[in-house]
């Protein structure tokens, strides 16, 4: 049965052997890795780590293509660490065991191990926590990559022995650095126009692997004059973009979908909407956005807004293109037509200005609990008024800092449910001066 993981040992290639691009422009050293300057920079997490002699486990988080299999390989060769590469899709519980044990047996022999997991979001809470004591007792440094968001994929004990590193998509300058390593490898330049350059860079979206896949098919081709953007789209089988996906057009049609919405203009929004979709911009992207104007530009005026856009999206992800853009397009409708309210959000603003400002104050002593009789005797719970033994299920207490004073951050606005909420405030602030007033709070 073939291995499922591999050492620098069993992945030498053959220089006879056909080798991809990609393969053959792979960094010999980090020096040479393009982008993630935020990592690895001197001053930077990687650098400082590298620098000082003290590399820890690292997870690495960031979308395909940005180097996080390239810069796991560079670290075992810059700090002399026996390279092993294993993916969490192919890799059972039996297979860590060999992993493990030859890692033990390396370190008997005096060599460590660099252990990279691909994908490691895939594997379960168990194998997760198999990684644990080798890690504590230095058999293994181990290196993640994940696409995923870590804090909701990991388990928080190997979380905490592992520093979460996030990687970014390469920005257009940095993908053209990569297409002209390309071009000098290959010794020939692109036929493109300086268009259809750009529309080339766009099409990889900030994904190294992607740019030098595409580059090696229009190296083969063989073509009398540079082709422009619609020419190289028909050629790849793929639409060359349209706008600028990281550019000034597509922060001025996305803020103008933003504003139709937040404006309740449905037929606007549906333009701006389609237009975007029309210049080749995912949907995922559009999806994210509407979700965000539900939070931002609805909030509880219309408590469905969210739960619609979030459906929208799942709907999206189940159907793909181009019957999931319909549930996007509804979302787009409901949420411009869907009374609007920023209360929420100015209200979280203006309290957590006041909570950086009074960190430091305790809660009233009679809303803690009193586990210990030193605490009771410290007054802690004494005086604390149970709701739901009040009259209305309410006691009108003070929860606020003794010496902060009752602040609304709240203010609901008048418009659909959260009409509703006004009366509710109000209610329970006529509550609160009664019970003031005689003298029960």
């Amino acid at each position: 049965m073939a291995d499922l993981f591999s050492t620098d040992d069993t992945d030498a290639p053959d220089d006879r052997a056909p080798r991809p691009l990609a393969d053959r422009l792979r960094p010999r050293a980090l020096s040479e890795v393009i982008g993630q300057r935020q990592v690895l920079g001197p001053d930077a997490p990687l650098g400082t780590m590298l620098s000082s002699g003290a590399l820890s486990s690292i997870v690495f988080w960031g979308p395909p293509g940005v180097g996080k299999t390239t810069i796991a390989r560079l670290l075992a060769k810059e700090t002399d660490l026996h390279f092993v590469q294993i993916s969490a899709i192919f890799t059972g519980v039996s297979e860590l065991r060999k992993v493990f044990e030859a890692a033990k047996l390396r370190r008997r022999n005096g060599q460590g191990t660099l252990l990279f997991v691909d994908e490691i979001h895939r594997f379960n809470k168990a194998q997760q926590d198999s990684f644990l004591p080798h890690m504590e007792d230095g058999t293994i440094l181990l290196v993640g990559a994940t696409t995923e968001n870590p804090s909701f994929e990991l388990n928080a004990a190997l979380l905490s022995r592992a520093q979460v590193m996030v990687l970014t998509r390469l920005s257009p300058e940095e993908l053209d650095q990569l297409a002209a390593r390309a071009e000098r490898e290959l010794d020939k330049t692109l036929p493109l126009t300086e268009a259809a350059r750009r529309a080339l860079l766009e099409m990889a979206d900030g994904d190294g692997r992607t740019l030098l896949n595409l580059i090696e098919q229009i190296a083969a081709w063989k073509v009398d004059t540079p082709l422009d953007p619609e020419q190289l789209g028909k050629r790849l089988m793929r639409r060359a973009a349209k706008y600028d996906k990281s550019g000034d057009e597509h922060y001025n049609l996305i803020s103008a979908l933003h504003k139709s919405v937040r404006g309740s203009d449905p037929d606007a929004a549906l333009y701006w909407f389609n237009r975007m979709l029309e210049g080749g911009e995912d949907p995922r992207y559009l999806a994210r956005r509407l979700l965000r104007m539900a939070i931002e530009d609805i909030q509880l005026a219309d408590p469905q807004a969210q739960s619609v856009a979030l459906h929208a999206w799942q709907s999206y992800e189940r159907l793909g293109s181009p019957e999931g853009e319909l549930a996007l397009a509804q979302a787009v409708v409901y949420l411009a037509l869907a009374p609007k309210s920023n209360a929420v959000y100015t209200a979280f603003k203006a309290a957590r200005e006041a909570a950086r400002k009074t960190g430091s104050e305790p809660p009233p002593k009679h809303i803690l609990n009193a586990p210990t009789k030193m605490m009771s005797e410290q007054g802690y719970g004494a005086g604390y008024a149970y709701d739901h033994d009040a009259e209305d299920a309410f006691s009108g207490q003070n929860y606020f800092p003794d010496s902060l004073p009752r602040t609304q951050f709240y203010k609901p606005v008048e418009r659909g449910f959260e009409r509703d909420l006004g009366k509710r405030v109000a209610y329970f602030d006529k509550l609160r001066d009664d019970r003031r007033k005689s003298g029960k709070t």
